[in-house]
């Protein structure tokens, strides 16, 4: 028998051709392939899933053995069903990949969210009405099992450890008494299921993923979740406890680390992939993290980024900082799992990181960023222009040159040659300072010695190659929090808006990173805005070329959560490029499409007609689907909200045609 599909029209008739029945088919699928639940809501989680999947043969006999057309008001039920899957889809594989340590700590916040979820699918389900399908006594029985498991659940609270969340959260806080018993650690590495080494990998990566996603970790609370990880892992390690994979990646859970590398002295031991750099794969010496949370080894990451890439190599975004931070428990497992493989643990190259004093400097390295700074204060407009780029050069070159110069006391005097009217001082004084400004410690100091002004100066006065090295200068320093406040209040969002339009391709591409760092803070958006980012951001999308587009809509993205944002791009008529861009586009530049359209309809149904109208929900339901996961969420709140709005449109015309009848009559 043929497949049917479903949907409804305005007037409420079913028609056939669409795939409400077979996507619900597809979610359970997709449930009951997740697996590994983390320990702190392992039994909540297995049992939402295993219900779920019990909903199976319900779906399979409305599509296999229904030959008429779905009711309206089933269809409607179907429909808020799906969404509800999918809400339940995202929350189970966010809570089978997600930091266990974070699952621990968030216990109340996942909790609610657990039960919301539970919740929606309770009244979804119950909403589909079994009388009015032609299904098999069995089937409807199962249905109504389902429905009262998830009723029965709602009475029944099971408490998640509390034990646990308390040892974890003393840990936490640094609490020196936990911190000393061994009991405590002994059992936080077995409830937490972190004895074997792809398990604290795992972890490792889930919580540099969660320093991607909270855009660097602003409060330090992830830093903190690193270093509670790292101590469990040395405890591990100390007691020998640790398990390793084997070739076929498998945990010896019964075997010592010093069994498991007697046995493998013979073998040619297999790099877990988890150890191998991306870019050139092979283990990696000196494992970093980039601004997407990815980890490569330093050489590499280094090589590309001076190549002059912007993005991350292996998930193609745009990198909102070039800063690189040491993943120390990935480099401690590798050097774990060297010695239990009997190999000698990789040697980091010297200047990895940098030297906490510039006395560890060479006589004549240290000789001659000395007299570069005498330059600079008593040489002449020659010398000084002179010495401003012999530092901007060094300052390029590596880590350790980038302390030294700053320990030398370079900035105030740099900061100095902002303001002088020789145009190219100004350029190797402005480009400096970005080079100097990779290393995390200098941000502040050069915030402190008074830049801001001068950069901002620079920025509208200065040649254009010094506008563009300043605009790159402020994104770097806005990585810090309280330097977007400072940044925005400098008047440096005009001029950034001005770049972006009259700019190079790398000037565009720095003025750009630049205004979305900044914009994060919400005081700075309104300025964005009253500076006429808006139009320029809208040309830019529209351009025939594209080369600014994933640039354009981030920005926009931010924007359009503030209401004369919203206003803004309303009346820039940006309905069909953004229904054009969730059809066609990139994944980032779907989710950030849609994530405008989001805000552009709340409260304002007259963009959902018209993004109806130019074809927008089967590219919808492919992103809800095929999404990333920002878009899979965008474009469920879009899904709802058409719901509603279609809803809504159907009872006007009931009621019209109604009316119409009664004054006919």
């Amino acid at each position: 028998m043929n497949e049917k599909r479903w949907r409804v029209n305005a007037m409420g008739e079913g028609q056939q051709d669409d795939g409400v029945v077979d996507s619900l088919i597809d979610l359970v699928n997709e449930i009951r392939s997740i697996s590994d639940f983390r320990p702190m809501l392992k039994k909540h989680l297995c049992n939402l899933a295993r219900r779920l999947n019990l909903l199976t043969p319900f779906f399979q006999e409305i599509r296999d053995f229904n030959p008429a057309l779905l009711p309206p008001n089933t269809f409607k039920a179907m429909l808020s069903l799906r969404d509800a899957l999918q809400a339940a889809r995202d929350f189970l594989t966010f809570a089978a990949h997600c930091s266990k340590i974070f699952m621990v700590l968030e216990r109340d916040q996942i909790m609610t969210k657990f039960y919301e979820v539970s919740a929606r699918l309770e009244q979804s389900l119950a909403a589909v009405s079994c009388d009015q399908l032609d299904i098999s006594d069995e089937v409807k029985e199962q249905v109504e099992l389902v429905l009262a498991q998830f009723r029965r659940a709602k009475g029944r609270v099971d408490e998640p450890d509390t034990k646990l969340y308390e040892d974890v959260l003393s840990l936490y806080n640094n609490n020196t008494d936990v911190a000393t018993n061994p009991d405590v650690f002994r059992q936080l590495a077995e409830k937490l299921e972190l004895m074997g080494i792809t398990d604290l990998t795992q972890e490792s990566l889930a919580l540099h993923e969660m320093v991607a996603a909270s855009g660097g970790d602003p409060a330090g609370r992830i830093e903190k979740m690193s270093m509670l990880l790292k101590k469990i892992k040395d405890f591990v390690q100390t007691e020998n406890l640790v398990v390793y994979d084997t070739v076929g990646g498998k945990d010896h859970s019964s075997k010592t680390s010093k069994q498991v590398t007697n046995e493998r002295n013979h073998q040619t031991p297999v790099i877990p992939d988890d150890f191998r750099c991306p870019v050139s794969l092979e283990l990696m010496k000196d494992p970093v993290i980039v601004s997407t949370g990815q980890t490569y080894d330093r050489s590499s990451i280094e090589k590309w980024l001076e190549a002059g890439h912007g993005t991350c190599p292996k998930t193609q975004q745009s990198l909102t900082s070039t800063v690189l931070t040491p993943n120390y428990v990935l480099r401690s497992l590798i050097e774990q799992w060297c010695e239990a493989n009997g190999m000698e643990p990789p040697r980091r190259p010297s200047n990895s990181e940098p030297s906490k004093s510039v006395s560890a400097y060479a006589p004549a390295e240290r000789s001659k960023i000395e007299t570069l700074l005498q330059r600079l204060t008593c040489g002449s407009p020659e010398e000084r222009r002179t010495a401003a780029g012999e530092i901007r050069l060094l300052a390029k070159r590596n880590a350790d040159n980038r302390v030294a110069i700053a320990e030398a006391g370079a900035i105030p005097l740099l900061v100095g040659l902002l303001s002088v009217p020789d145009s190219r001082t100004q350029e190797n004084a402005v480009t400096a300072l970005l080079n100097l400004s990779i290393y995390e410690n200098n941000k502040g100091s050069i915030v402190s010695s008074g830049a801001i002004p001068g950069i901002v100066h620079v920025l509208k006065k200065g040649s254009m190659e010094a506008r563009e090295n300043a605009a790159a200068t402020l994104f770097s320093l806005s990585v810090i929090d309280e330097n977007k406040v400072t940044i925005g209040a400098s008047g440096a969002i005009p001029p950034l808006v001005t770049l972006l339009s009259e700019g190079t391709q790398r000037g565009k591409k720095d003025a750009a990173t630049a205004l979305f760092n900044l914009c994060i803070y919400q005081g700075n958006k309104g300025k964005a805005i009253r500076a006429g980012a808006i139009p320029t951001l809208m040309k830019l999308v529209t351009e025939p070329n594209g080369s600014m587009v994933d640039e354009a809509l981030a920005i926009l993205a931010i924007l359009s959560s503030h209401p004369d944002g919203k206003a803004a791009i309303g009346a820039a008529e940006a309905v069909p490029f953004l229904v054009q861009f969730i059809a066609n586009g990139s994944p980032r530049n779907k989710e950030n499409a849609a994530a405008v359209l989001v805000h552009l309809s709340s409260g304002d149904q007259q963009y959902l007609a018209q993004a109806r109208e130019l074809g927008v929900m089967d590219p919808l339901l492919d992103l809800a689907q095929n999404g990333t996961d920002r878009g899979k969420r965008k474009a469920a709140q879009l899904l709802e909200r058409m719901s509603r709005f279609l809803e809504q449109q159907t009872q006007t015309e009931l009621h019209h045609v109604a009316h119409t009848s009664i004054d006919n009559t």
